[in-house]
């Protein structure tokens, strides 16, 4: 099965618990990043990445990575991709932007750009658009900037990692589910001794070392972005989920 590059973010001061996470899975060549990993792994282990680790917050597929220093070349080499590839016309997408950079202040403006060179490509092509849909799309897309260099890759995740939909209703300022896992992991608790949760609250604490006692995977009440994307193998996902 083919490898390629995966990267899963994580919150701020837990990648480093993510990366213990990723070799006990078996991911390999194992690069910690800023509130990210970077790692090796082929399809198989890009899902089980979503449905196993618990301190990650998005695992994401690169499919491209070039310079840009203004707004035309950014739209002309988002365009350049052969979006076909990944999802059809009448599929849905959503765009997602980050950047850290001079050339590029505002996320919300890298998004657009890329929706708009993503949707002319479509409409050139075969004279319809995909739709735009922000909350639940077939394909979601993630176009990082770090000065100059952009990422362009396909979120696997879906919805961040820390919607485990476990909870039937919210209370007032929840704890992070991500964060709470990875506290738990770096309290060293040998899921054996009691574990006591004093700050009462919404109950993350307890609920995710519950799931963590019981070796109940993170994602095990939920869907992902990878299950709508074409090359989804559903073989492959029964038997990763059937342990």
């Amino acid at each position: 099965m083919e490898r390629f590059e995966i990267i899963a973010t994580t919150i701020f001061g837990l990648e480093e618990v993510l990366a213990a996470e990723l070799n006990e899975i078996g991911a390999t060549n194992i690069e910690i990043l800023s509130r990210a990993v970077r790692f090796k792994g082929d399809k198989a282990m890009l899902y089980k990445c979503n449905l196993l680790l618990r301190t990650a917050v998005k695992v994401l597929k690169p499919i491209n990575t070039f310079f840009a220093a203004n707004e035309q070349q950014l739209y002309d080499k988002i365009k350049k991709i052969d979006w076909n590839d990944y999802f059809s016309y009448n599929r849905t997408f959503a765009i997602d932007g980050s950047t850290h950079s001079d050339y590029f202040t505002h996320s919300k403006f890298v998004a657009l750009k890329s929706k708009d060179a993503i949707a002319d490509q479509f409409r050139e092509r075969y004279s319809i658009r995909p739709s735009v849909d922000p909350e639940n799309p077939d394909m979601r897309i993630n176009v990082h900037i770090n000065d100059r260099t952009v990422v362009v890759s396909l979120d696997s995740s879906g919805t961040a990692l820390s919607k485990r939909n476990y909870r039937l209703e919210l209370t007032d300022a929840p704890i992070n589910e991500v964060l709470a896992a990875g506290i738990i992991l770096l309290s060293g608790w040998d899921k054996k001794c009691d574990f006591i949760d004093p700050m009462c609250g919404s109950g993350t604490f307890p609920i995710e070392a519950a799931l963590l006692a019981n070796n109940i995977p993170a994602g095990k009440n939920r869907k992902f972005g990878f299950e709508t994307w074409a090359d989804f193998d559903i073989d492959i996902w029964n038997e990763i989920k059937a342990g």
